[in-house]
């Protein structure tokens, strides 16, 4: 990985990522901790992990929007629906090690904390999409059949298997020209644009877990 590179990039374009709201309308709820306040059993828990630097536990750029999307497509719509994003640090150091790893760990924790009933969708923008391939590594193959559907956006590790009968349920979005996705550590205008496919992303997952 190129850090420094990395790094250099992230403060260039910091003002382009605090100004994506004129962009992308940002949705007023960029936190959720619907697992953690009791919300285990309802019919379906997304898991979300957020991008590096991103503000709360859904970030601004995919998170938000993948929560709306989701509540209009799934059966029993936003009631139907406990949202969960991990808190971590989502910082530099944690991308270049492939992920935080207590993240990670949070994140799998998460999916096995749920109830048996519950269908579980993981989901993870950049660093994000990191903590995604970990936690699945680290789940039991118990847990892992709670996972009901996995989306990821801006993958770093795109193209690298989960595993664990999970890729048939899985998606990932990866625009044409976004360097993270091929394992560049070079953040560009094609990798910040990734709300414009909460809805495609939001059908697939309704289908998968229809099935």
């Amino acid at each position: 990985m190129y850090l420094p590179l990395l790094v250099l990039v992230l403060s260039t374009l910091l003002p382009l990522t605090t100004s994506l709201p004129t962009l992308f309308p940002r949705q007023s709820r960029t936190t959720r901790n619907d697992l953690q306040n009791g919300g285990a059993c309802k019919p379906f828990a997304l898991i979300f992990a957020r991008g590096t630097t991103e503000t709360g536990n859904l970030g601004t750029v995919i998170g938000p929007s993948l929560v709306t999307a989701l509540g209009r497509v799934l059966p029993g719509g936003s009631n139907a629906l406990a949202v969960q994003g991990v808190n971590y640090p989502a910082n530099v150091a944690g991308f270049a090690v492939g992920g935080d790893r207590a993240g990670s760990s949070d994140m799998a924790g998460f999916v096995g904390g749920v109830c048996a009933e519950t269908k579980v969708i993981l989901a993870g923008y950049s660093q994000g999409a990191q903590l995604v391939h970990n936690a699945i590594s680290q789940l039991p193959q118990a847990a892992t059949d709670k996972v009901a559907a996995v989306v990821m956006f801006g993958d770093p590790k795109n193209g690298v298997a989960l595993g664990k009968g999970v890729d048939a349920k899985a998606k990932t979005f990866c625009n044409a020209g976004d360097l993270i996705c091929r394992g560049q550590a070079v953040i560009l205008a094609a990798h910040l644009t990734y709300g414009s496919d909460a809805e495609d992303a939001a059908r697939f997952v309704a289908e998968v877990v229809g099935r």
